[in-house]
């Protein structure tokens, strides 16, 4: 485990357009330190996938978030993202990390096993992104992870109230989602009480 303080890791809803989501983002990103920011779509249309980044990525680039796909490397390069979110270990990553690395970010996700983390670790990916297990068992994987392994983790937390566990366990980074765009507070309101719970406070 490194002695970085851990941060926030944003990813959007699936988004067929980005007008109707560009508010809550930019109220999100001024609310606290954001490291990263996941955008994903709602269809495979590279074109459209494109101009949903043109349109949310400087907003957050601007205030030094690294913003990522969860698309083809290539809707990445022309449309000027930071890098890639790949799913799983296999020829996909290999392809990415083989086209993009080292100028660009490629996150290795849908890690559902220890081995498919390693093989992702070996495939030289810049982080390990863990979610989709309950939060015992989130917990677990992290600390083992973070014990044994350099590369960064990335563990999804379904609510605010795992943020601070998750931590505990060593994770480089906490990724969140539905828990702030559907809080009834706002975006804003979650984005600080995260940022609060990140550095072990309660809100």
């Amino acid at each position: 485990m490194n002695d970085i303080s851990p941060r926030l890791y944003l990813a959007t809803p699936p988004l067929a357009d980005a007008a109707a989501f560009a508010p809550a983002l930019n109220e999100a990103l001024a609310a606290g330190d954001v490291a990263s920011l996941l955008i994903r779509f709602a269809d495979a249309d590279e074109r459209g996938q494109e101009a949903i980044v043109r349109a949310l990525a400087p907003a957050a680039q601007d205030k030094g978030v690294a913003v990522l796909v969860a698309a083809a490397p290539n809707v990445a390069l022309r449309a000027g993202a930071d890098g890639v979110h790949v799913a799983g270990c296999g020829e996909a990553l290999a392809d990415a990390i083989k086209k993009l690395s080292p100028r660009y970010i490629v996150g290795a996700g849908d890690i559902e096993t220890r081995d498919d983390a390693m093989r992702a670790g070996e495939l030289s990916a810049d982080y390990v992104m863990f979610s989709d297990l309950d939060r015992e068992a989130l917990i677990e994987r992290v600390a083992w992870w973070a014990e044994l392994f350099n590369t960064p983790c990335v563990v999804r937390a379904e609510t605010l109230d795992d943020v601070a566990p998750l931590v505990q366990a060593g994770a480089d980074f906490v990724r969140l989602d539905d828990a702030v765009w559907s809080d009834a507070r706002g975006p804003a309101a979650a984005v600080a009480e995260a940022q609060a719970r990140l550095k072990g406070e309660r809100q």
